[in-house]
């Protein structure tokens, strides 16, 4: 297929257009089926706001807010750098720490203070590349020794087992 524009309206026509017609597959999928959230993260997200951290969503997916809207956790987040701003600001993508530093910037935390938690090699990758004070391996796929050879920190595979706090 060539490769078109990013523009090309769903369909078959052009590798653009058939991206567009499988993310607008997956965002009708979404809304009618809603999403599966891990009740480790959730809980832990709402434990840290409320000791009054700062949390940003991270992805280079486009339909970030669509998942958050989906899974009603939105109020979890004070930033959401997604897709949608990566290609709004021109940020460069995952290995790169361009969305992350973002993230950190809009928290108006500087990302030596700030933590990354990441599932992808490409984004622990980035996050030891943006010098984010800790990088965080998350682990539910069983990538334990890729994640830690790749930059984490500490790699988990539940959220429970992190004791961070404010500060």
């Amino acid at each position: 297929l060539p490769y078109g524009q990013p523009s090309d309206p769903p369909g078959d026509g052009t590798y653009c257009a058939l991206g567009n017609r499988k993310n607008q597959t997956f965002q009708q999928i979404v809304k009618t089926q809603g999403v599966d959230v891990f009740d480790d993260a959730i809980e832990q997200l709402r434990r840290w706001r409320q000791q009054g951290l700062k949390t940003a969503l991270v992805t280079s997916s486009r339909n970030g807010q669509l998942i958050l809207e989906a899974a009603g956790i939105t109020d979890l987040f004070q930033s959401i750098v997604d897709g949608v701003v990566a290609a709004r600001l021109n940020l460069k993508g995952k290995p790169d720490p361009d969305i992350f530093v973002e993230a950190a910037t809009e928290l108006n935390v500087p990302p030596q203070r700030a933590i990354v938690f990441e599932d992808a090699i490409v984004g622990v990758q980035a996050g030891r590349r943006g010098a984010f004070g800790l990088v965080v391996g998350v682990a539910r796929r069983g990538q334990q020794q890729a994640l830690a050879d790749n930059g984490a920190d500490i790699v988990v595979t539940n959220l429970h087992q992190l004791e961070i706090g404010g500060d």
